[in-house]
């Protein structure tokens, strides 16, 4: 069932917990919270030692209250938790705030304490933030249920965080900034709700417009997947992950495996669900702000209006650098600002209205330029000159940011006190303004890779599915290697796999003995390869275990012997099965189509310049499965590879369409059969254009 959270963030009574008579303890700082935040619902200090806490009536358990309970709050040591969880089941209570740490996160005996809370809340339906959390805070209940030393002011962004320490820092600072929230949530363990839970929350909530996170783990990928690619068309999601470094390589079978990172997944997962991944804590907020107040651009052409030419060249070429384009204005633009501006002015974007300018003279440029149809956002930079009017100019910004309601203006001051007052003018009344460029530009690239975002969600609506597969077949493989106690599948096997769904294989057979492979070599017809088969030699050029163009039963029967032999002599202790017998085929421009399953996202699927190439140039892309028709086709057109299948210098152009069928159909192999853990396509030879594509070497490693 959905999340809704209306008891969590809205409840008409909570109780404290744990609620303290001492002022340096944090069950009375939450308790003094929920009183000074002017919640009008009922509150019930828990104290089985006090008759009254903070001037309110206590109770000895929640069980004593006669009324009913919408949310409680718990402040007390951990070895009593569960028994306190229990009583509030009874009670049926439905939102339980676990402040208390002593969890899982000090392993050992916490982690049961945590499992045997969660066990208790299932038991009666309750949902669980936390525990070891901040607490929770709705602005416009109100109701500040944490032990924050600050009530945030009201606005528009809801704040959820892994870290509780950040957010209390990051509270004290918005309220110098002038930034205002309109719920905040401390996710401590996330033991049962979690992130994903928390943006569905608020997604019909009207008082935000804009969902920030701080996250060090994401739960379950599929399901942030799917919520916040719900909730992002609604309104814009900006993601600060800590932990996206690697702590060492990943040991995996398969090319892609190992081409595979954490972050890799992350931002796969991200571009499907439409999230904005900040860097770093001041591009969060950077973001946060511009789309507190800001429209969303129609397009991503930008201009710039200064009155100093340095910031100006710089701001210019940090708008190119994030991949927008300067605006072109129009004559008809050029021709106004001659008009009116010095001659020593810069009438073209940058326009540079020169030091001397004035707030009129600033109204007129900036009036001019937001009037241009070929302006989409507008940057305005202004530097403390003996002539500057900070306050009026800001005024002036102001005015025609009304004006021209769906064009963003993003302010950047540079300077200290003499711009201090017309910068908190513009932060009150609805005009970001920044103290450096680099932020204004990262403030206005948030509002157009938004839209970016919105316009990319509805392309990859599209599925493909395929009918033409042999389901039953590939379970049946599967089941025969886990029989055997394998989880990598022979060539052979392998092969199998892939051509139950559709993807065109060269034909190859296992044989277990010289004859068997002179029987096969002859039916499939000369030349032929040779290869060793066995699931414990993954890399089989590696050892000499693949002979090509061999005629004749001799050669055959002789690279039999020689394959064997060597995967005996470097390999002592490998299972060998035989060898595998393929027919050789005419050369194709070689590609790779990988997956390997991310423990958080699932399957990420990947392709680029294959054979021996791969791991040299390393020019691949990656998309999450299930992988849409458009992504496939943006996954091959990415890549470098592309332009050599286009057709370079005269050369006939490659099936691209066969190819983008292969990932599709691998898609839905990995989608039915999650047992996939990796898997290689290496190298697909790609024929040209109408004459399809072969899967050459295929691993498949099961988890």
């Amino acid at each position: 069932m959905a999340f809704s959270g209306i008891d969590l963030f809205k409840p008409r009574s909570v109780a404290v917990i744990g609620a303290s008579r001492e002022p340096n303890k944090v069950g009375h700082a939450v308790l003094k919270n929920i009183i000074n935040s002017g919640f009008q619902g009922k509150v019930y200090p828990i104290n089985p030692k006090a008759e009254e806490v903070l001037g309110i009536k206590a109770y000895k358990s929640v069980l004593d209250v006669s009324e009913d309970i919408d949310l409680a709050i718990m402040v007390v040591p951990a070895s009593i938790a569960l028994d306190v969880a229990e009583e509030c089941g009874k009670k049926g209570i439905k939102h339980l705030v676990v402040i208390s740490a002593g969890f899982k996160e000090i392993g050992g005996e916490g982690v049961e304490r945590e499992r045997k809370l969660i066990e208790i809340a299932r038991k009666y339906g309750m949902r669980i933030v936390g525990p070891n959390c901040l607490g929770i805070i709705d602005t416009y209940t109100p109701i500040n249920a944490s032990f924050s030393a600050t009530m945030p002011r009201r606005g528009n962004i809801a704040f959820i965080s892994q870290s509780g320490a950040l957010l209390t820092a990051i509270l004290d600072w918005s309220i110098r900034r002038g930034i205002g929230f309109s719920r905040i949530v401390s996710l401590g363990n996330k033991a049962d709700l979690n992130e994903a839970d928390f943006i569905q929350a608020v997604e019909e909530d009207i008082n935000t417009k804009v969902i920030l996170l701080y996250l060090e783990s994401i739960e379950n990928g599929r399901k942030f997947i799917e919520i916040a690619g719900r909730v992002s068309r609604k309104k814009p999601i900006v993601l600060l992950k800590g932990g996206v470094t690697e702590a060492g390589a990943r040991a995996a079978m398969s090319h892609t495996g190992a081409m595979t990172s954490s972050v890799t997944a992350l931002e796969a997962g991200l571009k499907k669900a439409g999230v904005l991944l900040a860097r770093t804590l001041s591009e969060l907020f950077d973001y946060a702000i511009a789309f507190s107040y800001q429209p969303i651009p129609i397009n991503n052409r930008i201009a710039v209006v200064t009155n100093a030419g340095g910031p100006g060249v710089i701001t210019s070429d940090m708008i190119i650098a994030r991949g927008l384009r300067l605006a072109l204005l129009t004559p008809d633009t050029i021709n106004s600002l001659r008009s009116k501006l010095p001659p020593a002015a810069t009438i073209s974007n940058p326009v540079d209205v020169l030091g001397d300018a004035r707030a009129d003279r600033y109204s007129y440029a900036i009036e001019m330029v937001l009037n241009d149809d070929n302006v989409d956002g507008l940057i305005v930079i202004l530097t403390p000159q003996a002539m500057t009017e900070p306050i009026e100019t800001a005024k002036a910004m102001l005015r025609l940011n009304k004006k021209y309601p769906n064009k963003p203006m993003i302010g950047v001051f540079i300077g200290g006190d003499m711009v201090e007052e017309a910068s908190k003018i513009l932060m009150e009344n609805g005009l970001p303004v920044y103290d450096l460029p680099e932020r204004g530009v990262v403030a206005i690239y948030g509002l157009c890779k938004y839209r970016e975002n919105l316009e990319y969600l509805e392309k990859i609506l599209e599925k493909a599915t395929f009918f033409d597969i042999d389901r039953a077949t590939a379970l049946s493989i599967i089941s025969n290697v886990r029989n055997e106690n394998r989880k990598t599948l022979l060539e052979s096997d392998a092969k199998d796999l892939v051509r139950s769904y559709g993807i065109p294989v060269a034909p190859t057979r296992l044989a277990r003995n010289e004859d068997e492979a002179v029987e096969i070599a002859s039916k499939l017809g000369y030349p032929v390869v040779l290869k060793i088969a066995s699931p414990d030699i993954v890399h089989k050029t590696d050892i000499g275990g693949v002979i090509m163009n061999i005629n004749s039963e001799r050669e055959v029967r002789e690279a039999f012997r020689t394959i064997i032999d060597r995967a005996y002599r470097y390999a002592p202790k490998a299972t060998i099965y035989g060898v595998v017998v393929q027919k050789m085929v005419p050369r194709g421009r070689e590609v790779i189509i990988g997956v390997s399953r991310d423990p958080v996202f699932g399957h990420i699927i990947m392709f680029g310049l294959g054979g021996i190439y791969t791991n040299i140039f390393r020019d691949v892309s990656f998309r999450l499965a299930p992988l849409s028709v458009y992504e496939a086709k943006e996954m091959v057109s990415e890549t470098k590879a592309y332009t050599l299948l286009r057709g370079y210098r005269g050369e006939e152009p490659s099936d691209i369409s066969s190819i983008i069928n292969i990932l599709l159909r691998v898609s839905q192999l990995v989608s039915d059969i999650p047992d996939i853990a990796e898997m290689d396509i290496n190298p697909l030879f790609v024929y040209n254009e109408g004459m399809g594509s072969l899967a050459i070497d295929v691993k498949v490693v099961l988890s």
